[in-house]
């Protein structure tokens, strides 16, 4: 393995290729996951600042089979961005490529490097006097690379759709270590396979994304943000419904929050005074988004309140009278998975239902949750306008959360995914596979779907080098 690393400090400089070797760097950062779930030890961190390092990179790893893990911002929860235990793979870390290479003003394009900070794209593009709309609670951490290989989601993806759909060309390292060019920007370009869907949600495992071509929109006239209590899951259902037909395209935002997720808010972060969540059993936060003005905003967001509390879909609400107010309202929203971090080791599920079906995923699984496991705690929230449920339980109180994850999540995953099936649904909605769920995956996904994804990644990735066991298990 010496002769790998003396290689890549060729390629990129000593200062940019740490290993244990040298007591003065820690490498924790890079081997520990977000969640504090996994610790890796890795043989080497390399940091290239260009693609062409990149690719050297990747061909050196080859040369030696010798596997790669690629890293962004490492905000992920499913354990699909740090090594295993065996010190034996090299940390891909692409937070040195952070350049936004273009902005094209007459395309409404932004060509962005792999390890921008997706916080520094939204900036970059609202200078310019655009919109880039992905928004997610780790946008100050997390990056571009990182987003387009788990296709994020986040909070407006109920008009602008996921990472996914933002996305109109990448460039790409193959795991042989050659440069895919795709950042032509073309909405329409019919020359066979879409290899850019390929790469994207693919988690590394197909090879490493180094840039991204993505869409821009018009900066909207004005936000208005409201925020409701309703008196059922169902009738969130139905205020959506509503919210479309009164708001079109303009409601960009959509989230449901239950009762105890936003009492546990209320908990741990008192500052943030949490309206409306002690008599209600769900509150909802709608987004509006309009191009003429705030008063055609505000118009339409009245009579849209108007004709729900008339209907008896909402028992309550305020919206926001101005930014500072909406921001405090998304906090709040945003604070929930910090303040069950706060409560105590919980079990986590990222998954996605019709929206239709919702209410009764909800009562039949809180149901049998229940009978199952007695003074279990649900903390239910999430994107209702695109399905997304964050469905996570916490421990019964004054239980013993390291006994209870110990005893109970395997058996609480299998109920909950179970239900998901069940109702429709996909076990992994914005948050990916990574190593967490690979196994679980072959249990829930379609078996010839799976080998069509097996079949894939021998073609690409036959040495298996591209960050292996993740998505796929081994």
């Amino acid at each position: 393995m010496n002769r790998l690393i003396d290689t890549l400090r060729h390629a990129l400089g000593a200062g940019h290729v740490l290993t244990h070797d040298d007591p003065a760097t820690d490498l924790s950062p890079w081997e520990h996951d977000w969640r504090q779930r996994a610790k890796g030890k890795a043989l080497a961190v390399v940091r290239p600042g260009s693609t062409a390092e990149v690719a050297a990179v990747v061909k050196a790893c080859a040369a030696a089979g010798v596997s790669i893990v690629p890293q962004g911002g490492n905000t992920g929860l499913v354990v699909g961005s740090v090594p295993d235990d065996s010190g034996t793979q090299i940390v891909l870390s692409l937070t040195r490529m952070h350049q936004v290479r273009a902005i094209d003003a007459a395309n409404l394009t932004i060509t962005v490097e792999a390890g921008c900070v997706l916080q520094n794209v939204q900036e970059a593009a609202a200078k310019a006097g655009y919109l880039f709309p992905l928004s997610l609670g780790s946008e100050g951490t997390c990056t571009i690379g990182g987003n387009l290989a788990t296709n994020a989601g986040g909070t407006q993806v109920v008009r602008y759709g996921n990472a996914r759909e933002l996305c109109l060309g990448l460039e790409v390292v193959t795991p042989q270590g050659d440069i895919w060019h795709g950042l032509s920007g073309l909405r329409k370009d019919n020359t066979g396979y879409d290899l850019r869907h390929l790469f994207i949600g693919s988690e590394g495992t197909l090879g490493i994304i180094t840039a991204a071509t993505m869409k821009l929109y018009p900066a909207p006239a004005a936000q208005l943000t409201a925020w409701a209590a309703v008196p059922s899951l169902d009738s969130a259902v139905q205020l959506l419904g509503l919210a479309h037909q009164h708001l079109g395209a303009g409601l960009t935002g959509f989230e449901v929050m239950g009762q105890f997720a936003l009492g546990l808010t209320d908990k741990h972060f008192p500052q943030l005074r949490v309206p409306l969540w002690r008599d209600h059993p769900y509150c909802v936060l709608l987004e509006n988004s309009d191009a003429e003005s705030e008063d055609h905003a505000r118009a339409r967001f009245e009579a849209l309140l108007e004709s729900a509390f008339g209907q008896g879909l909402v028992s309550d609400a305020v919206v926001a009278e101005s930014l500072q107010q909406a921001h405090n309202l998304w906090h709040i929203r945003e604070s929930i998975s910090l303040a069950q971090a706060e409560e105590g080791l919980n079990i986590k599920h990222d998954i996605s239902l019709p929206v239709s079906n919702i209410p009764a995923f909800c009562a039949e699984t809180d149901e049998r949750l229940a009978r199952e496991i007695p003074g279990v705690r649900l903390v239910n929230f999430g994107h209702l306008g695109d399905g997304n449920l964050h469905y996570n339980v916490q421990v019964p109180e004054d239980g013993d959360p390291a006994a209870f994850l110990n005893d109970h999540e395997e058996r609480v995953n299998h109920l909950v995914f179970d239900q998901v099936l069940k109702f429709g649904g996909s076990i992994s909605a914005e948050h990916g596979i990574g190593s967490l769920k690979a196994s679980t995956l072959p249990h829930y996904k379609d078996p010839v779907a799976l080998a069509l994804m097996r079949s894939l990644k021998q073609a690409l990735d036959p040495q298996n080098l591209m960050n292996p066991g993740r998505v796929l298990a081994a």
